[in-house]
């Protein structure tokens, strides 16, 4: 990651429960920014940053996420930059917040949140679903799988998916790993159907197996203590869980298998 970016342009509301805000950055690219006073909670950012960079550790499509510091200025000179809560509204909070590179353009022409199975079809890197199962159960996500379509090109029929909002990541602010085995899956079952056995998970698989501890507290470098409220114990405990946890990761999609879902009807053998 780079040093911190700086908000310039309020650019509008994103949907979804963390109230995230489009923000043009100093670097002229677009972020979708969470605040630290977000509804959800404050841990949110930390575990957007901590698990994307897991994610990309695994290989996996997911947004560049960086701090970017929005201005008080920026939020008072802004009526859109408000948190709501119940029937109140308050501004969001100045400062560092954490910011995903919007995988779109501001007008959203080739992005999808939502494509029908047949369309499904054409994805290219749609075995990655089942690689960021790996992810998922390892961090123990306790919200659906979200994911992006985006297509190629303008006249392009093909579509590439980017996987999105690690916030409910360590179940959300509780940081614990309540497991259940439909917990981080994606609503489509269509996803699926091409994982055959063990080798449709990998190289994400055996790299989150062979993951050290100081992988795992390289990931977690640049989190800002106030997103996780100055608790380096609890970080450290998390990240120890975690290291532990790496050799989990196969029962845990095992039991996703064994659910009534039936997620892999396509995986025969062992």
């Amino acid at each position: 990651m780079s040093a911190n970016i700086v908000a310039v342009q309020y650019l509008r509301r994103m949907r979804g429960g963390s109230q995230s805000h489009l923000l043009q950055a100093s670097d002229g690219a677009c972020y979708v920014t969470k605040f630290q006073n977000n509804p959800q909670h404050i841990r949110i950012l930390a575990n957007e940053m901590f698990a994307t960079n897991l994610g990309h550790w695994l290989g996996l499509p997911m947004p560049r996420v960086e701090v970017i510091d929005v201005s008080n200025w920026l939020i008072q000179r802004t009526d859109d930059l408000r948190v709501e809560l119940g029937r109140d509204a308050v501004p969001c909070k100045s400062g560092k917040q954490v910011a995903s590179l919007y995988a779109g353009d501001k007008i959203e022409a080739a992005l999808f949140d939502y494509l029908p199975d047949a369309a499904l079809e054409q994805v290219v890197n749609l075995d990655d679903f089942a690689r960021v199962l790996v992810l998922d159960k390892w961090t123990c996500n306790s919200d659906g799988r979200q994911a992006i379509f985006k297509r190629k090109t303008a006249r392009s029929q093909e579509y590439t998916v980017t996987f999105i909002d690690q916030g409910f990541c360590f179940h959300a602010g509780e940081w614990k790993f309540a497991d259940s085995p439909l917990r981080g899956v994606y609503a489509r079952p269509r996803v699926y159907e091409g994982v055959t056995g063990w080798e449709s998970f990998e190289p994400a698989l055996t790299r989150a197996e062979q993951t050290d501890i100081a992988d795992l507290s390289r990931c977690a470098a640049q989190i800002p203590e106030e997103w996780y409220e100055y608790d380096v114990d609890g970080l450290n405990r998390l990240i120890e869980a975690l290291y532990r946890r790496r050799l989990m990761i196969r029962t845990l999609i095992s039991d996703l298998r064994k659910s009534n879902r039936n997620p892999f009807p396509n995986w025969k053998g062992e």
